[in-house]
């Protein structure tokens, strides 16, 4: 049922592996055991996150966010068995290997993905689904028809490109415009730590975020600049 498991990485909280589960491409997401908890303790955590980060994954592909698809949890193993996309990149190196161009065309195509980025994070918001770790890392760009084209010009195809959220592991579900304030100010920060080449991308993003619905979103602007000054403030602080 399952082919042998190869590693894909190993992160804080879990290790990832790559193998082929029922004839497709899987990703199983394996968390560690803490051995600083209580055993007991320990294992009710896990077992909350994983069942907050199955919630995640089903709500949004309900709200039409696209996510990877689940294939089994198994709480015994500290598993999660997913949808791997093989044929794809992270935002992040996406934009990392933008850095290495300089043709206008390519710039253009990270404002097209700005845009998705702002309407896909607004409709997951919209569902109450707080995401908890947005970053470039945990955003995907998935060719929906793969083909031969060269490792970097296929990316610039958006037309036949998905945006793929994964990594719900800090997610949760909550209506709170505090929970969706601190999403985004998360986002940006990760934006001005990585990609400072890049200082209106954030601001691209939240555009498209605010204009996708009107529903709410004077308050969670509200709550995001709360949240950024109180941020502002630690770092002034130290």
């Amino acid at each position: 049922m399952v082919e042998e498991l190869k590693i894909l990485k190993q992160g804080a909280e879990a290790k990832l592996y790559i193998c082929n589960y029922l004839g497709k491409p899987t990703l199983i997401k394996e968390r560690f055991k803490k051995n600083y908890r209580h055993p007991d303790l320990d294992t009710s955590i896990t077992k909350e996150r994983m069942k907050n980060e199955a919630r995640s994954i089903v709500r949004c592909k309900t709200a039409g966010v696209k996510t990877p698809a689940l294939y089994l949890v198994d709480f015994e193993r500290r598993r999660i068995y997913m949808q791997h996309f093989e044929n794809s990149i992270t935002v992040k190196d996406f934009i990392i290997n933008l850095k290495s161009s300089n043709n206008q065309g390519d710039i253009n195509t990270l404002d097209v993905y700005a845009h998705k980025i702002g309407e896909v994070i607004r409709k997951m918001h919209e569902n109450n689904i707080i995401h908890g770790d947005l970053t470039t890392s945990n955003m995907l760009l998935v060719e929906r028809n793969p083909s031969n084209e060269l490792e970097n010009s296929k990316w610039l195809n958006n037309t036949n490109i998905d945006l793929v959220l994964i990594d719900f592991g800090l997610s949760f579900i909550d209506s709170s415009t505090e929970d969706k304030g601190v999403d985004l100010y998360v986002l940006e920060r990760a934006l001005i730590s990585t990609h400072n080449e890049y200082p209106d991308l954030f601001s691209k993003i939240f555009e498209a975020y605010k204009n996708y619905s009107k529903n709410n979103i004077k308050e969670i602007i509200s709550k995001y600049e709360d949240v950024r000054a109180r941020g502002r403030k630690r770092t002034m602080v130290g």
